[in-house]
């Protein structure tokens, strides 16, 4: 059983566990490696808010993990979701300015994708566990 089903299932003790945080990781050293070249003066615009934005993903996977309360873990998923929506659109914005080539965006906008799909399926596992 994954380290989600396990979750929704009450048997995860830690969200090291979790494959959907071990992708976030991933992601987030992707978005650091594709903002990398972007311009020096983005350093405390574009490039800041989407490093912080991508790492609120598995950070929030994380803290909701270690709230040990379902409805704060369905929470913390939902932010971690609004992130992954926040920095999609801030790496659509650094293509169109010109710093992003469109193959890497589309590489990490995948990525996200994948991720987005298993923290809803958490979020719904999570929710059919307390009914």
């Amino acid at each position: 059983m994954s380290g989600e089903g396990r979750v929704a299932s009450g048997e995860v003790r830690h969200y090291r566990d979790l494959v959907v945080w071990q992708k976030a990781l991933i992601f987030v050293e992707r978005v650091y490696a594709v903002s990398r070249s972007w311009p020096a003066d983005e350093r405390f615009g574009l490039t800041g808010q989407v490093r912080g934005a991508a790492v609120s993903v598995p950070s929030n996977v994380a803290e909701g993990c270690g709230r040990r309360s379902t409805p704060a873990f369905i929470n913390h998923l939902a932010i971690a979701r609004g992130s992954l929506a926040e920095v999609e659109t801030q790496l659509i914005l650094a293509e169109r300015l010109g710093y992003l080539p469109a193959d890497e965006r589309d590489a990490v906008l995948a990525l996200a994708d994948e991720i987005s799909r298993m923290l809803a399926s958490l979020i719904t596992k999570l929710e059919e566990r307390r009914k």
